[in-house]
């Protein structure tokens, strides 16, 4: 399939009808620990497609923007990878965690390092080296979103950003058991408000599929052929997506679909079909492991039909 561009009216065919077959779940509940997150309408239901041939699919909600939430953490490891390289590597690991994505446990058994960059207290060591860094570390955050998105139209949803203020208690609690390890460099407080910031960004699954693609194209943006990260670099993000990106579920997530992805508490599923292009599916009511229902549904069948694993022989 790669480099071949796909056939537009199968493909808006197949989505239309995994749309419709996904909107007949109504399993899990809207995120609700932050707070601005569970006015969301819990019927919101999309999926996007964007191939490294330049072709856009949708269905549904897709020009509906969601909170970003967890997935910005590929755009920081990536920012991070950019600035540092393999240093990286020093204060944060590739591992699964094998705990919630917000333990606090694993982190004083393994002395402040985390599992993975993915869990939120590696996203946190990610967002202390871009604060130190980056002078202003939000504005080149959005920066590099807005350039794989290409839109300049990606501005912080200051209602979410203040929740994740009020309400990230357990959020600060690693940082400072972090800091405490030695594994923080700058302000912590900084460090939150970069983290909170980043995930708080409102964007579109079209606009999402598009700013992942260059993961699906070895590293380089098919839209401006700009190298966004070495090959080797983009093999790494892919190789702890499909280990790590869909937190307990990852395991389940590799077995039954098969493609790099990242989750987010938003209702959103990013998925990263090499060679092709890249996959979103939205919809906000979650799983035990917060991840999406529907998403889960619409990104399932999809491989399925496609045969896009990258386990397939």
């Amino acid at each position: 399939m790669e480099g071949t561009p796909i056939r537009p009216q199968d493909t808006d065919q197949l989505l239309q009808s995994i749309l419709s077959e996904a909107r007949q779940n109504n399993q899990g509940k809207v995120a609700s620990y932050i707070p601005a997150l569970a006015n969301v309408d819990p019927e919101c239901t999309a999926i996007a497609m964007v191939t490294n041939q330049g072709q856009f699919f949708q269905a549904g909600d897709a020009d509906t923007p969601f909170s970003i939430q967890s997935i910005s953490k590929i755009f920081g490891l990536v920012m991070a990878m950019r600035r540092s390289g393999n240093t990286v590597w020093q204060r944060v690991n590739m591992e699964p965690s094998g705990q919630p994505f917000n333990s606090i446990v694993q982190l004083e058994w393994e002395y402040g390092i985390p599992r993975n960059p993915f869990i939120n207290a590696g996203a946190i060591v990610i967002a202390d080296m871009l604060v130190s860094q980056y002078s202003t570390s939000k504005l080149a955050f959005i920066g590099f979103l807005r350039q794989l998105a290409g839109t300049d139209r990606l501005y912080v949803d200051e209602e979410v950003y203040e929740s994740e203020l009020t309400h990230g208690s357990r959020n600060a609690a690693m940082a400072y058991l972090m800091h405490s390890f030695g594994n923080m460099e700058a302000d912590v407080d900084q460090v939150l408000e970069h983290y909170f910031y980043q995930c708080s960004i409102p964007i579109t699954c079209k606009q999402l599929a598009r700013s992942l693609c260059f993961l699906a194209n070895r590293g380089v943006d098919p839209f401006t052929d700009e190298s966004i990260c070495s090959r080797r670099d983009a093999h790494r993000v892919n190789a702890i997506l499909s280990t790590s990106g869909m937190y307990d579920q990852s395991g389940e997530f590799a077995f039954s679909v098969g493609l790099p992805a990242k989750s987010g508490v938003g209702g959103a599923i990013a998925a990263i079909i090499p060679g092709l292009g890249a996959v979103v599916a939205w919809s906000p009511r979650l799983n035990h492991f917060g991840n999406s229902h529907r998403g889960m549904t619409m990104i399932t069948r999809l491989a399925e039909e496609m045969g896009l694993s990258v386990f397939g022989v």
